[in-house]
Order: structure tokens, then C-alpha cells, then sequence
């Protein structure tokens, strides 16, 4: 059974991811669906980065994302990575 993901809850996993990165938010904010990784990617995240992303996540949610390609699609943008913990009863 997946959680609802709420308004609150994104805006709060935007806050969590600009922590463990330690970047601010780009300018006119991070958008729900944006990219964090890639070519398009405005905070020019790298693996270092999602491995930090990930360690967070697992900190504060307990959700461990073990399979790098599990963790790619989940990292795709906030939209899916809430849609993740979602998933995982999390949200």
C-alpha cells in the first residue's frame, strides 16, 4: 500500500537533497520533475552526490537503495524519488 505524497513532503525532500549536497537551491527553485542528474541537471550533481543523497535517505527514512540502478531511476528528480519512498511506506 503506497502513502500519499503530499505538497509538504516534496518540499521537504527538495530541502533534504539541497542539505546532503550542500547547494543551494537553483535559481526560481528546484522544480518537482527537474532532472538532478545529467547533461540537464541544474545542480550538476555527480555520484559522489547521489551516494550522499542515498546515505541521507536511508539516515532518515531507513530505506537502503543498494542497486545503483534501483537508485538512478529513483534519483531521477524529487517527483520520483518521493514516488520511491512513497512506495516504501515512507512517504
Amino acid at each position: 500500500m503506497s502513502t500519499t505524497v503530499t505538497p509538504e513532503f516534496i518540499a521537504s525532500l527538495k530541502a533534504m537533497v539541497l542539505e546532503a549536497v550542500e547547494k543551494d537551491a537553483p535559481p526560481g527553485g528546484l522544480g518537482d520533475d527537474e532532472p538532478l542528474f545529467g547533461p540537464e541537471a541544474r545542480l550538476d550533481l555527480d555520484s559522489l552526490d547521489a551516494l550522499q543523497v542515498s546515505m541521507t535517505i536511508q539516515q532518515r527514512f531507513g530505506v537502503r537503495m543498494p542497486d545503483s540502478k534501483e537508485t538512478r531511476r529513483a534519483m531521477t528528480s524529487i517527483a520520483h524519488l518521493a514516488e520511491h519512498l512513497a512506495l516504501a511506506g515512507k512517504a
